[in-house]
C-alpha cells in the first residue's frame, strides 16, 4: 500500500495530527478486512481443533477409523474450498482497495492543483487590489483636478457674463452719446434753418406787376406791385434747401445700412395671375452640402439659398437659368431660413450658430449680427418697418430687434420650440412643434390667440391678402386657415410625406395655390379655392426637398434639398 506524504502542520501539533491520521487509516484497512481477518480467524480455528485433535487423538482400527478418515476429508475439502473463496474474496478486495488507492490519488492531484490554483488566483487578486488602489488614487487626483477646472469655468462663466454686461453698457453709454449727439445737431440744424427763414422774411424782395393787355382802351399808370408777405427763401439763402434736404434724409434713412437710391423701393413685376409649372428650366447641385433655405427677392429676377455649408449664394434668374452672382459669408454654421427686404437689396438670415445676420447683396460680409438666443435661430423675418426684425428659436423665445441699435427690445416667452414665424407690423404668428399656432401682440407682449394644428407644425406663410394663413405639419398635410373666421381647409395628397421638422410650403403670389416638398422629392401644388391636387413636378430631386419659393412675377418656383440640388420649374 502506497504511502501519502502529509505535510506537518506549523507548531508543535504535528505529532498529534501524524496520530490520528494514521488511526484513520487503520481504521480504514481494519474495515476493509474485516471479513477476510474473521473467516481466516476461523479457519484458523478449525484447523487448530483438527490439528489437536490428530494429535491426541488415537487412531482407531476398523470401520470406525474409515468413518474418521471420511469426516476428515470432507472437513478437509470444506476447508480447502473456504481457503479459496477466502482467497477469491482477498484478491476482490485487494483490487477495490487499488482502485480506491487509485482515485484517492488522483483526489490528492487535483487538490493539489485547485490548491495551485488558489495561489495563482489570490496573487491575481492581490494584483488587482494593487490596481484598484491605483486606480482609486487616480480618480481622487481627478476629482480635484475637475473640481478646480470646474472652479474655473464658474469663474470664466462669471467673468464672461460681467464682460457681457460691460460691453453691453458700454453700447447702451455709446447709443445714448450717438443720440445726444443727433439730437445736438439736429437742433443746431433747425436752430440755422430758423435763422435762415427768418434772414430771408426780413430780406425785401419786389417784384414789378405784369404789362397790360394791349387791347385795353385806356392806360392806366402803372402801379407799384405790393410786397409779399412770404420771402423767397431760395433768393436769399441757397444753403435752406440743403439743409432741409439733409434733415429729411437723415430723418427718413437713419442709421440703414442701405444707400439712399436703395432705400427705395425696387420696381417688381406685380402678378396678376400665378401660372402653374409644368416643367424644370434648370437644375444644379447650388451648394457644397445640403440646402435648407430658398427665396426669391421682391423683384423676381434674383433668388438666394442657404445650407449647412454656412453660406447664402444669390442667383441671377434670367430666361429661366440660375446663373450665380455672388456669395455671402460670416455665419459660424448653417443657415436655416432666409428673407429679402421690401427694396430687394438686403438679406436677413437665421443661423444654427444662435444668431441672425443681415447683408447687402452687393457686399458679403454681414452689416449686423442679432445674438441673444441660447440655442438656434429657426426663423427671422423684417417687420412692418423695415428697420425692425423678429426672429423665432428652438429656445422658446421670441425677440423683437432693432438693426439700427443691433439689439433687442422685446423678448416673448412662447412655450414651445418656434419652428417658423410670420409678421406684420404689431402682428406676429409663430408655429410650434406643441401643435399650437399662437398670435402674438407685439404692442402688449402678449399671446391673443391659440390655434391648434394637425401635428407638429414645421412652417408658416401668410398669404399676400393676409387673410389666409398656410401650416405644413409633420402629420404629411397642409392646412389653410382663415384668419376672418374659423373656416379650415386641409390639403392632402396620395404619396406627399412631410420630409424633416422644417420642410417649407408658400402661397402662390396671388394666393391661389399652395406648393410643398416632399420626401419623395416632388414638388406638389393644392388649388386653394377646392383643395383639389393640381400637379406633382418629380424626377430631379433624389432626396428630401427642404424648401421652395414662388416667385413675386408668378413665373418660376424653385425647389431645393437635402443633397444640395436647386431645381427651377416654369410652364414656359
Amino acid at each position: 500500500m502506497s504511502c501519502v506524504a502529509v505535510k506537518p502542520p506549523p507548531g508543535g501539533r504535528w505529532k498529534v495530527d501524524v496520530i490520528r491520521q494514521l488511526k484513520r487509516r487503520d481504521q480504514r484497512q481494519h474495515e476493509a478486512f474485516s471479513d477476510l481477518i474473521r473467516h481466516y480467524s476461523r479457519m484458523l480455528e478449525k484447523s487448530s481443533i483438527s490439528a489437536g485433535f490428530l494429535r491426541t487423538a488415537r487412531v482407531p482400527s476398523g470401520p470406525e477409523s474409515l468413518c474418521q478418515n471420511d469426516r476428515l476429508k470432507t472437513m478437509t475439502g470444506e476447508l480447502a474450498c473456504q481457503v479459496v473463496a477466502l482467497q477469491q474474496e482477498l484478491n476482490i478486495k485487494q483490487k477495490v482497495l487499488e482502485e480506491q488507492q487509485s482515485r484517492l490519488a488522483g483526489a490528492q492531484r487535483g487538490a493539489s492543483g485547485a490548491q495551485a490554483e488558489e495561489q495563482v488566483l489570490q496573487a491575481r487578486a492581490a494584483g488587482v487590489q494593487v490596481a484598484n488602489a491605483g486606480l482609486k488614487r487616480e480618480y481622487d487626483a481627478l476629482l480635484l483636478l475637475h473640481a478646480a477646472a470646474d472652479a474655473r469655468v464658474r469663474a470664466e462663466t462669471q467673468r464672461g457674463a460681467e464682460l457681457l454686461e460691460d460691453v453691453i453698457r458700454h453700447k447702451q453709454q455709446a447709443a445714448a452719446r450717438l443720440n445726444s449727439a443727433n439730437e445736438r445737431r439736429s437742433r443746431a440744424r433747425q436752430v440755422t434753418l430758423q435763422k435762415d427763414l427768418q434772414a430771408a422774411q426780413e430780406t425785401p424782395i419786389t417784384m414789378d406787376t405784369p404789362v397790360s393787355s394791349p387791347a385795353s382802351p385806356t392806360t392806366d399808370p402803372p402801379e407799384r406791385a405790393p410786397t409779399r408777405l412770404f420771402r423767397s427763401a431760395s433768393a436769399s439763402s441757397p444753403r435752406i434747401l440743403t439743409s432741409i434736404k439733409e434733415l429729411f434724409e437723415r430723418k427718413r434713412r437713419g442709421n440703414s445700412v442701405c444707400s439712399a437710391d436703395q432705400e427705395l423701393l425696387r420696381p417688381g413685376r406685380v402678378c396678376v395671375s400665378a401660372r402653374v409649372p409644368v416643367r424644370a428650366r434648370h437644375a444644379l447641385d447650388a451648394h457644397e452640402q445640403g440646402i435648407n433655405a430658398v427665396r426669391f427677392s421682391s423683384s423676381s429676377d434674383m433668388l438666394a439659398t442657404g445650407g449647412t455649408d454656412r453660406v447664402i449664394k444669390l442667383w441671377d434668374v434670367q430666361a429661366g437659368q440660375l446663373n450665380h452672382r455672388g456669395t455671402l459669408d460670416g455665419s459660424a454654421e448653417g443657415i436655416t431660413s432666409i428673407e429679402f427686404d421690401h427694396t430687394g437689396f438686403k438679406v436677413l438670415a437665421a443661423s444654427y450658430d444662435k444668431s441672425a445676420l443681415l447683408w447687402r447683396i452687393d457686399d458679403s460680409v454681414p452689416k449686423v449680427t442679432l445674438t441673444g438666443h441660447s440655442r438656434k435661430v429657426t426663423a427671422a423675418r423684417f417687420r412692418g418697418c423695415p428697420q425692425q426684425v423678429v426672429t423665432g428659436s428652438a429656445d422658446r423665445t421670441l425677440k423683437l430687434w432693432d438693426l439700427q441699435k443691433a439689439a433687442c427690445v422685446s423678448t416673448l416667452q412662447v412655450f414651445s420650440y418656434c419652428s417658423d414665424l410670420v409678421c406684420s407690423e404689431n402682428a406676429v404668428i409663430s408655429g410650434h412643434f406643441d401643435g399650437q399656432i399662437r398670435l402674438w401682440d407685439t404692442r402688449t407682449a402678449s399671446c391673443t390667440l391659440e390655434l391648434p394644428a394637425q401635428g407638429k407644425v414645421t412652417s408658416l406663410d401668410l398669404c399676400s391678402d393676409l387673410r389666409q394663413l398656410l401650416s405644413c405639419c409633420r402629420d404629411d398635410c397642409l392646412q389653410l386657415l382663415d384668419l376672418r373666421g374659423n373656416n379650415r381647409m386641409t390639403l392632402r395628397a396620395e404619396g406627399f410625406k412631410c420630409g424633416s421638422d422644417s420642410t417649407k410650403a408658400v402661397f402662390s403670389p396671388d394666393g391661389r395655390y399652395a406648393a410643398a416638398g416632399a420626401a419623395d422629392g416632388g414638388v406638389y401644388i393644392w388649388s386653394v379655392t377646392n383643395g383639389d391636387l393640381q400637379t406633382c413636378l418629380s424626377g430631379k430631386h433624389s432626396a428630401s426637398i427642404s424648401a421652395v419659393s414662388w416667385s413675386l412675377s408668378g413665373d418660376y418656383v424653385v425647389s431645393v434639398d437635402k443633397s444640395r440640388r436647386a431645381v427651377l420649374w416654369s410652364d414656359i
